[in-house]
This record gives structure tokens, C-alpha cells and sequence, in this order.
């Protein structure tokens, strides 16, 4: 199959929004109490990669876009400089987090969160069942960020590894105790890009390096029955596997999606200013960007720049992190 001629259906590969069979709206995450009195350059301890800021074209220069996901028109931004995680928020530093505040996240309050269906590990009666339209992700009771296939996995070993199963209620909590904030969408994209205009991915247009190899973590097979394991990993990578961008930072695209500030709107880019674009001013959905351990062109192209995607602010998956600016 050529890269570069996706046969995707369309459709995002992070799991649908948490549903309210109440009628409730999306309630914001508790709130952090009980701070340690470290400043929070020592509560928060990735690496940071200081960025000059500037005009750069946001969008989709490929036409590799999905339609419906308003990945143009391409138009000129410009953002004011920023220092930005070097790689996703780890278990540890969010163990770390919770290991200060006791928070809960989400998935915890709520009592389950989606899982993909090869990364399942948890007894059937905890397995509420597939989701309508995504079989492969199913509602599962007991996963959470401790363990992301269920209540029979764990985090052992995985340190260095990307936090999953954190809400966008989550984030804004770490960001809150650690002093941070979330990226706007097009501060993401521009520190994504890494420096290259209008380029597919963080390290040009190719997905394939010149040698055969991945330079990222993505899907290799056929989605989503079978995964050649091309690179080794069916799940999450450490956060500093493959090679950085031109600006130093790691894996931001593959691996996880990661949380951005703005709510989404498929139109917004008809309508966005030119300076730091924040977003639209209300919406029901906050934007995601990456892709994931999960796409592939035969069904998710998104693990590029300018792809995007959203969820509901309380929603929470197996292949959703974040990273965090100042």
C-alpha cells in the first residue's frame, strides 16, 4: 500500500465520547487539594524544549486531509514563544501527581474507560461490551491510567511510557498542581512540525525512513484484527523511542493522542485569527492531535501535523495522553 494514498474510512481511531444515559452534561474534574508547598518547576520534571515562536501555515499542504475534520482551509498563524514538554506526560510524572494530591481521574470516578480489544486484560464480567460502531473498543470496569488493559494489567515496567486514560479533566488537573497548561491547537502544530513548512509528518513527507524502518509508533497490518509488531510494541512505546523533530521533541505524532486547550470545530480554520488562535469559545468537544499506537490507513490516517480529532472533556482511552507548556 502507498502512505501516501490512504484507504481510510474516515473515522477517528480514539474511542467514542463517554456517553450520559442521564441527559448530564460533561462535568468538570475534581480539583487538586492538598499541595505540597515545591514550586512547581520541581513538581513537573520533562525536559523542556524552548521554542522562538513565529508565523508558520497551519493545515493540511498534502491534501492528505479528511474532509469532515476541517483540516483547511491552510492559512498563516503566528504564536508567541513557548516552552513545551520534550515528550508526553509519563506514568511516572503523573504517578508523581497523584502520589501528591490523590486525585482521581475520570475513568476512576466513573468506574471504567475504553480499552482496544487486543490490549484487553480483565475478566469477562468486567467487560461492559463493544461500542456501537467501534467493536474494537470496548467499555471496560477497573481501566484506568494504573491499569490500561483492565484490572489484571499494570504499569510495571512501563515508567518511560506515555499516561493513558486520562480525561482532558485529567490534564487540566496535572496543569493545575504543576503550574502548566495545556497547548493551544496551534501551538501543538507548530512545535510538531518541528521547523519543516507544510511537511506530512514531524521529520518530513516520507513514513518510511531511507533504511525500511518506523519512525513512529503506529499500526502495522491489517486494522484492527491483526499487528505485524513491526517495532515491537502492540500498545504505547516509551515516550523517547524513534527520533526527535527538528525542535527536539519526541513522538508527537503515533504513540498517544494528546489533549489540546481548544474545543473543536471542524470550521473554526474559516474563521481563525491570524495571532494565537485560542479557538472556538464554547463548544461540547476539546481537540486531540497525533494519532496513535492505533492508526493506519486502512482505517485512521491522523498521525500527521495537521490531522485532528476531539472528544468530550470527561472521555477517556487507552491511546490518549498529553504534554503540557508554559
Amino acid at each position: 500500500m502507498n502512505p501516501h494514498e490512504p484507504e481510510h474510512s474516515g473515522a477517528a481511531c480514539c474511542a467514542p465520547g463517554r456517553p450520559h444515559p442521564t441527559g448530564e452534561a460533561p462535568r468538570p474534574g475534581p480539583v487538586p487539594v492538598g499541595l505540597p508547598s515545591a514550586p512547581p518547576a520541581v513538581r513537573h520534571a520533562i525536559a523542556q524544549v524552548a521554542l522562538p515562536g513565529g508565523e508558520f501555515r497551519m493545515g493540511d499542504a498534502t491534501g492528505d486531509g479528511n474532509r469532515g475534520d476541517g483540516e483547511r482551509p491552510v492559512h498563516a498563524v503566528v504564536v508567541a514563544p513557548l516552552r513545551i514538554d520534550a515528550t508526553s506526560v509519563t506514568n511516572a510524572d503523573f504517578a508523581r501527581f497523584v502520589a501528591a494530591t490523590g486525585y482521581r481521574t475520570d475513568a476512576e470516578t466513573f468506574g471504567y474507560s475504553a480499552v482496544f480489544h487486543l490490549a484487553l486484560r480483565a475478566p469477562d464480567d468486567e467487560v461492559i461490551g463493544p461500542v456501537a460502531g467501534t467493536p474494537w473498543w470496548s467499555g471496560v470496569r477497573g481501566a484506568d491510567w494504573r491499569h490500561p488493559g483492565g484490572s489484571r494489567s499494570d504499569i510495571d515496567g512501563l515508567d518511560d511510557h506515555p499516561v493513558v486514560h486520562v480525561s482532558w479533566n485529567d490534564a487540566m488537573a496535572y496543569c493545575a498542581w504543576a503550574g502548566r497548561r495545556l497547548p493551544t491547537e496551534a501551538e501543538w502544530e507548530y512545535a510538531s512540525r518541528g521547523g519543516l513548512d507544510g511537511a506530512r509528518y514531524p521529520w518530513g513527507d516520507d513514513l518510511l525512513a531511507e533504511d525500511g524502518s518506523w519512525q513512529c509508533n503506529i499500526w502495522q497490518g491489517r486494522f484492527p484484527a491483526f499487528n505485524a509488531l513491526d517495532d515491537g510494541y502492540l500498545t504505547t512505546a516509551p515516550v523517547r523511542a524513534y527520533s526527535p523533530n527538528g525542535f527536539g521533541l519526541w513522538q508527537t505524532v503515533g504513540n498517544v493522542w494528546e489533549w489540546c486547550a481548544d474545543w473543536y470545530d471542524p470550521g473554526y480554520y474559516t474563521r481563525s485569527p491570524r495571532e494565537d488562535p485560542r479557538g472556538p469559545a464554547f463548544g461540547t468537544a476539546r481537540v486531540l492531535r497525533g494519532g496513535s499506537y492505533l492508526c493506519h490507513d486502512s482505517y485512521c490516517n491522523r498521525y500527521r501535523n495537521s490531522a485532528r480529532s476531539a472528544n468530550t472533556p470527561d472521555s477517556s482511552m487507552g491511546n490518549a495522553g498529553f504534554r503540557t507548556v508554559e
